[in-house]
């Protein structure tokens, strides 16, 4: 049994840190109904084509998820909505500012109605406060932080590749989701989580922030070196490929000084002596050691480096890392299947008991919204009513046959 088996999420998300929290509860054993727009679902399966067709986000997001499309505007469409919350143990939710409330559906309100829900709200700078009703995204968010001044070289700055400010709200979402789950056991009570953007990224920026307060600057922005710790990023050698060298303390740069640059007086060079004075003399130190690493082919610095202790890394490209000998030496691939057909997909990263996680399928719009429905005592003749007036939508059964198919026969499990 997967730990989260027997429980049951609605949640009415979208874009990226509500589905990323809700998949990983997924991924657990939950049953997830996801909540869309009839017809279009989640604006993020619009965000790219490349996934056969599909959007790379929306791919990785929602797979074992069940698509229940409903127009929450008509009332027939918040009832449906409020029978299915009142049977789930978790609603999670990243709407706009205050669309909940407007649908009779934030926090307090739920929690009123049923004391053992757990809800869980995800919005940009927080569900009160001065800007509690600002639209945020990841861009907006990195910015606001200080994580894009920190980011980029001297004469540019940059975001980071990927979208944090949403990843690091959806993993604070999913733990304090479990920790909830955990009280609960314990007192019979729900709660409310209020996740914002901005403040998960802001615990990410710990480091950065205790710097600048106890310094009077911020680190410095270093392209691809840490900004803190020297030497420590990326040198290019002789055949036109690059090592990542990091030396984290004074045991290894006595080592790499006598092993890897030749030279075991400069352990004791006072430009060199400690980490701050290394950082201070970064251009003559990163001369140096650039000096040493150009002359060498790429697997043979990485042997040097290896045999003086020395952790290194290659500065793969994101084709080169899908190759990567551990998530193929360590059995990480899995195929997960969707409407256009079946893809690679990774297993996450934490699993109980070592146990096989749920890798289900990628719903299409209303793929589960008749069966969803029937669960609710809504027939065929009610369905077929509900889907004239545009209430809800149901997939395609060709769409969902053409997937189940592709995948040799499997069948789905039942930004702000």
């Amino acid at each position: 049994m997967l730990p989260l088996e027997g429980l049951t999420v609605v949640s009415l998300e979208q874009a990226v840190a509500a589905p990323f929290a809700t998949r990983q509860l997924a991924d657990l054993g939950a049953r997830v109904v996801k909540v869309e727009r009839p017809g279009t679902g989640d604006f993020a399966r619009g965000y790219d084509e490349t996934v056969l067709g599909q959007s790379s986000y929306f791919v990785w997001l929602n797979r074992s998820k069940e698509s229940l499309a409903l127009d929450l505007k008509d009332p027939r469409g918040r009832a449906i909505l409020a029978r299915l919350v009142a049977g789930a143990d978790v609603f999670v939710q990243n709407l706009a500012p205050g669309a909940c409330e407007r649908l009779g559906l934030g926090a307090e309100a739920l929690r009123g109605e049923h004391p053992g829900l757990i809800v869980c709200e995800i919005s940009g700078y927080g569900q009160d406060g001065p800007w509690a009703d600002r639209k945020a995204y990841d861009l907006l968010v990195q910015s606001e932080t200080g994580v894009v001044s920190l980011t980029g070289t001297a004469g540019e700055v940059a975001k980071v590749g990927i979208s944090i400010a949403d990843i690091a709200a959806g993993m604070y979402a999913f733990s304090g989701i479990l920790a909830a789950l955990y009280q609960r056991k314990a007192t019979g009570e729900g709660t409310r989580i209020d996740v914002s953007m901005f403040e998960a990224l802001s615990e990410w920026m710990g480091a950065p922030a205790y710097y600048t307060m106890y310094s009077g600057t911020q680190p410095a922005r270093t392209g691809a070196e840490h900004a803190t710790i020297a030497p420590y990023g990326p040198f290019p050698t002789a055949d036109g490929g690059s090592v990542v060298v990091a030396v984290q303390n004074e045991r290894e740069w006595a080592s790499f000084c006598e092993l890897v640059l030749g030279d075991e007086s400069l352990a004791g060079d006072e430009r060199f002596a400690g980490n701050p004075a290394r950082v201070r003399n970064r251009e003559a130190l990163r001369e140096l050691v650039g000096r040493r690493i150009a002359r060498l082919d790429t697997g043979a610095a990485e042997e040097l480096l290896h045999s003086a202790g020395i952790a290194t890394a290659a500065l793969n490209s994101v084709a080169a890392y899908l190759d990567h000998p551990v998530l193929a030496g360590r059995d990480r691939w899995r195929e997960v299947a969707t409407p256009r057909g079946a893809v690679r997909a990774l297993l996450p990263p934490a699993v109980p008991g070592g146990a096989e996680p749920r890798m289900g399928a990628v719903p299409s719009v209303g793929e589960h919204t008749a069966q969803i429905l029937a669960s609710l005592g809504i027939g065929a003749g009610g369905l077929r009513a509900l889907e004239a007036d545009g209430v809800v939508s149901c997939a395609a059964a060709a769409a969902a046959g053409a997937r189940a198919g592709a995948a040799g026969g499997a069948t789905p499990d039942p930004e702000v």
